[in-house]
């Protein structure tokens, strides 16, 4: 199958989704954003605590709101601004309204306050969701796909089982046109060796090495010669001894196709492939990004256990061990288990890419039925990663 049903937008984009999104500019602005949403059925708030903080942030934060509100994924955006604060707006407005899609902004020091604010933006969402309950879902091809890769709670089955069966899907997605987002770089220490033989030239390579000493860089500035041991603990009750084991896990979720770019947090690739975007490890902070590069769906690998999702993505999680597909099956929707019990590897792929294929044309994800909506985590810290 070369194609899924999806809702087209004006800028060529495809929607596996078709959220009338609620975005605030800044914390001050949450209550205001999430009065709006609340009041308008399907409507979703996408809160987060930033907005105006260090200068330095600003730029990164500005870019990853308007990323959010460009997701194919959204059918229109409102945002929500205080008014004083250093991520404007109207700014983030103008960003989303280049895809096409219906975009209004609204300050509440210059409406009135919290409550006209919030009356007028009601009706601004009720007519956004009456445009958008009216959009039908289409044929769209699988070119036009971008999946963004997570692992969290890894354990030392996740690189045997759960990060190498996902591979296979990414590769099939690239074979297909499309695009998958590798990130995560504290979880690729180890392995710059590994990925800049992949890239598709010397350039590439440079940018995959660079990404990866610089979060060895950064880890080692913090804890010093305990660099090498950067992972949680629950990544060690999981039979994981370092950052470098559990990276040569991690980077399986990428295949074996070539690297064709690296991009920053929240950048959206200008080519389609494989491509290494350089964010924090942080499952939320992770997301964000990869939501705001652009991404329909994530697929996301586990062998402790996480339910987290995510605001206006569906997260297929794969579990590493059939213990924990049991133990969690309300959260869990794909079991790599098996593949310790004598099932191969491409036929978790297979699992994997059919359910893949349903979400995009509309079936939910465990964390959808849950309401494990997550939160909006912005990075904290200057775009160069």
């Amino acid at each position: 199958m070369d194609t899924f049903e999806g809702f087209m937008r004006p800028d060529g984009s495809a929607g596996i989704r078709n959220h009338v999104a609620v975005i605030p500019t800044v914390s001050c602005a949450n209550g205001v954003a999430a009065n709006i949403a609340r009041a308008v059925p399907g409507a979703v708030p996408l809160l987060h605590a930033h907005g105006c903080g260090r200068a330095i942030e600003v730029g990164l934060h500005a870019r990853t709101l308007a990323g959010l509100g460009a997701n194919p994924n959204v059918a229109a955006a409102l945002v929500v601004g205080l008014g004083c604060e250093t991520v404007q707006a109207a700014a983030v407005a103008a960003e989303i309204a280049k895809t096409g899609k219906p975009c209004a902004h609204l300050v509440i020091q210059e409406q009135g306050g919290s409550r006209r604010t919030t009356e007028e933006g009601i009706g601004i969402v009720r007519g956004f969701m009456d445009e958008a309950s009216a959009m039908k879902r289409r044929p769209c091809p699988l070119s036009l796909v971008s999946i963004g890769l997570e692992c969290g709670g890894s354990d030392a089955f996740s690189g045997v089982t759960a990060n190498p069966a996902v591979g296979l899907v990414s590769d099939w997605l690239v074979s297909k046109g499309g695009t998958v987002i590798l990130t995560e770089s504290t979880e690729m220490i180890g392995t710059a060796h590994i990925l800049s033989r992949r890239a598709r030239n010397a350039d590439v390579a440079a940018q995959v090495e660079g990404v990866v000493s610089r979060a060895y860089g950064r880890t080692k500035d913090i804890l010093g010669e305990l660099a090498t041991y950067v992972i949680a603990p629950g990544n060690m009750d999981g039979g994981l001894s370092s950052i470098r084991e559990k990276s040569l896990g991690c980077i399986e979720k990428g295949g074996r196709s070539s690297v064709v770019e690296v991009v920053d947090y929240g950048q959206a690739p200008k080519e389609k492939g494989l491509v290494i975007m350089d964010a924090p490890g942080y499952d939320t902070e992770s997301m964000a990004s990869l939501a705001a590069a652009g991404c329909q769906l994530i697929i996301f690998t586990t062998g402790r256990g996480t339910p987290v999702g995510f605001p206006i993505l569906p997260v297929i999680k794969v579990a590493s061990t059939s213990r924990l597909y049991s133990l969690m099956k309300d959260d869990m929707d794909i079991n790599a288990g098996i593949v310790l019990d004598g099932s191969s590897l491409e036929e978790v792929a297979g699992n994997i890419r059919a359910l893949a294929v349903e979400v995009m044309s509309g079936a939910r994800t465990k964390a959808e039925e849950n309401g494990q909506d997550g939160i909006v985590c912005l990075a904290a810290m200057t775009p160069a990663f």
